[in-house]
């Protein structure tokens, strides 16, 4: 959308990011206000996690911003050079990112485009997250429209299915991008970036500790609840996230997690001046505990105002008993509250942490056996309960799943069925000899088999298009006429292209027209007589042999017009001898008499051409009688 300069603010004299808009977007008006949305946006957020703007304007059709300069790397720079992060350097970006989403997400504000490329590490420390200009109000409608938009790495199952974007589509992203830290990889990969989003929609994301061993169960944990395919079964907000993130930290850190930022200790009451009564009372008990106060020193050597102190020694004596006996109960009771805390602590650990009412991560048993299954569900203090189902992928006998899914969260001693494969699901395929192709592969596609190859083929006794046989892939057996198949098996098909055309007769470009035209290739060959087609004309097309498919070579046989014949002598043979000779041999005669009859007492004379002369079937031969009267 946009370069970014380094600038210098000559007003404040300060260092700022100037990002402004390619030239060649800026008719485009669509890109113009997504551009202007995300200085809205940003401006929106003010949080020492969020990278501030300062300005925005337009300059003749060139659409800028003026943004907060970082000197430092992204977490995609520190993830190239450290591979992946310890599990407590996951824990602090994670706490920085999801500071600066809970602000925007109580504003309002979507990010929609969460990934390392966006959080940048500042050279003091600082870590913010950038880049708003995906950012979209979660009130308005956040449908991507005609295109989706974001890294398809991190894109949410709800985008790729639905184009609809919220709060909890960052919580997703922010989940594959932790899976990134703490592996070094991303979950899904693919050669095309509709293979990547089609496990978004489909797999659930594997636990990070399933690629790196060393991973914390809670991490584990905290990814898995992100990353649910169902928005509902993921944190609502990044706020929800960031509190249940402070417990894992806590746990992975070995401890109870100092907090970053102390709250301002509060003075005890005697040590200030102007103290609010109000804020007395409430921080009471925090300054009891930071500082407690002790008592001034006139009154520790017995100095008291006056009429308040005490009389004598005897007074002394009987404060000083009642004090300790004061102390002594409220000790006991502090000690019994104290116990019965952490009783109560104790036994709420123990039944959510290893009692009945602790979770147990249903674990992916995929492609085991199911005692091998069984085993490592009853070690978890599930109840293993065997069920089937067909599969095209896994073989018989081995488990496809469970029910519940894998990873998913039930009590112990739920029963969780597992789904031992049946092999593949019997069909029935209908008779596919005869059916036009469309036909035939819906009914085969309908059925769950595969469509596998489509050999076209000339056959003249099939109309084209129509299928002529049909066999399993597997051992070519023939199906042409339907039978017994099963899911997930291929079917190939041969398929008629029609008869190979007529052109006996044509001329040799129309023949060549009509051959190429069928994907044919035409030679010529030899040059023949023939008494019925004209000389350069195509007697027949020579076909190979077998099979015919396209590309095939088809050979012209060419006319070379009627063969040459000898005029035979006939001079002398009476006239019908003669005209008989000649008339076998293919000529055709012409004279001048009368009436045959006359000729037939009449011997010839002569013809022309003459004998021996070479002539074509069915040329003319003139034949002259001789003179009856001398």
């Amino acid at each position: 959308m946009a370069t970014v300069y380094l600038a210098t603010d000559l007003r404040l004299e300060r260092r700022v990011a100037i990002k402004i808009m390619h030239g060649h977007l800026a008719d485009d008006s669509a890109f113009k206000v997504r551009f202007i949305q995300e200085a809205r946006s940003a401006a929106r957020l003010a949080h020492p996690n969020v990278v501030n703007v300062f300005d925005q304007g337009q300059d003749a059709d060139m659409a800028y911003l003026v943004m907060e300069y970082l000197p430092g790397i992204t977490l995609r720079d520190l993830l190239k050079d450290y591979g992946r992060l310890t599990p407590e350097q996951t824990l602090d970006i994670l706490e920085a990112v999801l500071s600066g989403l809970a602000a925007a997400h109580k504003a309002g504000i979507v990010h929609r485009d969460v990934k390392p490329e966006n959080v940048l590490l500042a050279d003091d420390g600082r870590i913010k997250i950038s880049d708003f200009g995906l950012a979209r109000a979660v009130n308005n409608n956040t449908a991507t429209g005609q295109a989706l938009l974001g890294t398809i790495a991190y894109l949410s199952p709800e985008l790729v299915t639905r184009g609809i974007a919220d709060a909890r589509s960052d919580i997703y992203a922010l989940g594959i991008m932790t899976f990134e830290m703490l592996t070094g990889e991303q979950p899904y990969v693919g050669e095309a970036p509709m293979q990547i989003a089609y496990q978004h929609a489909n797999d659930t994301v594997p636990m990070p500790s399933s690629k790196v061993a060393s991973v914390p169960h809670e991490l584990d944990e905290l990814v898995l609840w992100a990353t649910a395919r169902d928005p509902e079964d993921r944190p609502r907000d990044a706020r929800v996230m960031l509190d249940q993130l402070h417990d894992v930290s806590a746990l992975v850190r070995g401890g109870t997690q100092e907090l970053a930022l102390q709250s301002t200790m509060v003075l005890p009451v005697s040590l200030r001046t102007g103290a609010n009564p109000v804020a007395d009372a409430e921080t009471q008990v925090l300054g009891a505990k930071l500082a407690p106060t002790k008592p001034p020193a006139a009154t520790l050597l017995g100095i008291h105002p006056i009429g308040t102190g005490p009389v004598g020694p005897a007074d002394n004596g009987d404060l000083l008993s009642k004090k300790v006996d004061k102390r002594k109960g409220r000790g006991f009771w502090l000690f019994a509250l104290v116990l019965l805390i952490a009783a109560a602590l104790g036994g709420t650990g123990w039944y959510f942490g290893s009692g009945p009412g602790s979770d147990v991560s249903v674990p992916d048993v995929a492609s085991a056996s199911p005692e091998a299954a069984s085993t490592q569900l009853t070690k978890l203090g599930l109840t293993p309960e065997l069920g089937g189902a067909f599969s095209a992928t896994i073989a018989e006998g081995l488990v496809i799943g469970t029910d519940p899914d894998a990873g998913s969260r039930v009590p112990q001693d739920s029963a969780v069925t597992i789904i031992v494969s049946q092999g593949l699901q019997p069909i029935t395929l209908p008779a596919l000899a005869g059916l036009a192709q469309e036909a035939a592969s819906a009914a085969i596609t309908d059925l769950k088999a595969v469509l596998g190859s489509v050999d076209p083929i000339f056959n003249g006794d099939v109309a084209a298009g129509s299928v002529i046989s049909a066999s399993k892939e597997s051992d070519g057996a023939d199906v042409s006429a339907g039978g017994e198949y099963f899911e997930g098996l291929t079917v190939n098909l041969v398929v008629s292209l029609g008869s190979i055309p007529n052109v006996d007769g044509k001329t040799v470009a129309e023949a060549t027209d009509i051959l190429v035209g069928k994907t044919l290739i035409v030679v010529s060959g030899e040059q023949t007589y023939s008494d019925t087609v004209a000389e350069g004309d195509v007697i027949t097309a020579q076909v190979p042999d077998g099979t015919i498919r396209e590309g095939a070579t088809l050979t012209l046989v060419i006319s070379r017009g009627p063969e040459p014949v000898t005029v035979p002598n006939v001079v002398g043979m009476s006239w019908n001898e003669g005209k008989d000779t000649l008339t076998a041999l293919g000529f055709v005669l012409s004279y001048n008499l009368g009436a045959d009859a006359i000729a037939a007492l009449l011997d010839v004379a002569s013809t022309n051409p003459v004998a021996g002369t070479a002539a074509a079937k069915g040329s003319t031969i003139t034949l002259k009688p001789t003179n009856p009267f001398g």
